[in-house]
């Protein structure tokens, strides 16, 4: 029996069969569902012939060949960051609303966001119009700064990604300046992402901007789809300086991720990338420092070298010590002239015999008997005449 449950009124009776009016009936089902039913409850769902009147959304709840009318009222749609289109796979939170006066069973939509399957159906969608334009081409990504001086953080403020990559720059270099720009990232909120990134762009020459984050944190795939639209790829793609992003877990890529001249898996890996680890730059630094003492220490000692090879070149070519090599080569050459010298063998007994003419006599055939003879002695000379000859005789 279809009874009101808490109702003390029961229907009327006819031959033991319940019997209501129209109104009566539409009213017990409407207070058996509103009784028995979950207040909330989570729907999946592909969005049909979606149609908006009045302010209102109306839309069919489709799942194969069953279907279920559904309505997002005008002051929820207003407030929802993603609005269905036809063909779109969603999970909607919603409740039933039964309208007695026509028996109309509808879900109220409270809320509704993109099914995974749409999200990944966008990615490949945007991806398939950006690809052919070279827009993910390995060949135009920019290197990183080594040494950036100032860079951009572009995330949700506050956040667990923002405070994570604040850390780790103050750990690995602090010496790099922060800017943090807060943006949304979450949510139908992309047209606002690419408006803070413009601003940006304006102004980064002046502010001296090296390098722009972009960073958010986990969450599921279909909460990253804002990351996945065109305009926002294209915005990145026109950057005057390198992107960096990290979006999401390492698993989880977007078209932002694509385009970007680096994707990092998490914001932290993107400042892990991007900023020199200070510790291992001391290490490297004192490793320098050492191979350049060792290096000066050699060059010192050649020059040294070579100055110590000069200055004995300098001593060797000195005037002074050439005049006394030549001094000593002259008393050498006078010592051996005077070794050489008849004065020398006068001196020792000999004597050296002249004719009346000076010619110096070194035959007796150069004499006859009655010539004049000069000998020259040590100490002077001796006028004879010759008596006699006496050849020696042949030897034995």
């Amino acid at each position: 029996m279809l009874t009101v449950p808490g109702s003390s009124a029961s229907p009327r009776q006819h031959d033991g069969i319940p019997r209501f009016t129209v109104a009566e009936l539409n009213q017990a089902i409407g207070s058996l569902l509103e009784r028995g039913f979950a207040p909330r409850f989570l729907l999946e769902a592909t969005v049909g012939r979606p149609q908006q009147k009045k302010g209102h959304l109306w839309l069919s709840l489709i799942d194969g060949q069953t279907s279920i009318q559904g309505v997002i009222w005008s002051s929820q749609l207003q407030k929802l960051s993603f609005v269905p289109q036809e063909g779109d796979g969603v999970v909607v939170v919603g409740k039933l609303n039964f309208w007695a006066a026509r028996a109309s069973l509808t879900v109220q939509v409270l809320d509704v966001r993109p099914s995974l399957t749409t999200v990944l159906r966008q990615f490949e969608q945007v991806r398939s119009r950006l690809e052919p334009e070279g827009l993910f081409d390995p060949e135009r990504k920019r290197p990183l700064p080594r040494w950036p001086r100032r860079i951009a953080l572009l995330t949700s403020v506050p956040s667990a990604a923002l405070a994570d990559m604040l850390r780790t720059a103050r750990e690995r270099w602090p010496a790099t300046d922060l800017l943090v720009v807060p943006i949304p990232v979450q949510g139908n909120v992309e047209s606002e992402i690419v408006a803070a990134i413009e601003s940006l762009f304006r102004k980064a020459v002046s502010l001296g901007i090296e390098a722009l984050v972009v960073a958010r944190g986990g969450g599921s795939r279909e909460d990253l789809a804002v990351f996945d639209g065109e305009p926002l790829a294209r915005c990145l793609a026109a950057s005057p300086c390198p992107v960096i992003c990290g979006i999401g877990h390492e698993d989880d890529v977007t078209i932002a991720d694509l385009v970007a001249d680096y994707r990092a898996a998490t914001p932290t890996a993107a400042l892990v990338a991007l900023l020199p680890e200070r510790l291992q730059m001391l290490r490297s630094l004192e490793q320098e420092h050492g191979h350049l003492q060792r290096t000066l220490a050699l060059r010192i000692a050649s020059a040294r070298h070579r100055l110590a090879t000069r200055q004995e070149q300098l001593r060797m070519l000195h005037p002074g010590r050439l005049l006394g090599q030549r001094r000593e080569w002259l008393v050498q050459q006078r010592q051996l002239l005077q070794a050489l010298s008849p004065h020398h063998l006068l001196a020792r007994g000999f004597s050296l015999l002249r004719d009346t003419d000076g010619r110096l006599l070194r035959s007796v055939a150069q004499l006859r008997p009655g010539a004049g003879v000069i000998a020259e002695l040590a100490d002077g000379r001796v006028v004879m005449r010759v008596q006699g000859i006496e050849p020696d005789g042949p030897g034995p």
